[in-house]
């Protein structure tokens, strides 16, 4: 399994509110996670930021 979507399993609430601190314009329901819906998220995400996929990957392994 990729390492973000380990990060994603293991802490994603955490990593939640660092995300809502960095990005204030996102919402819950945008970062609303469900096991197995990993590109989901990151297709809400990549929507709201109007960043690439990878980039968007990327930010959620720095976090």
């Amino acid at each position: 399994m990729e390492s973000w979507k380990l990060k994603m399993n293991g802490t994603w609430n955490d990593l939640k509110g660092k995300a809502k601190k960095q990005y204030a314009d996102l919402t819950d329901d945008d970062l609303m996670y469900e096991d197995g819906k990993d590109d989901e998220l990151v297709g809400r995400v990549q929507k709201k930021l109007g960043k690439t996929k990878d980039e968007v990957i990327k930010w959620i392994e720095s976090l």
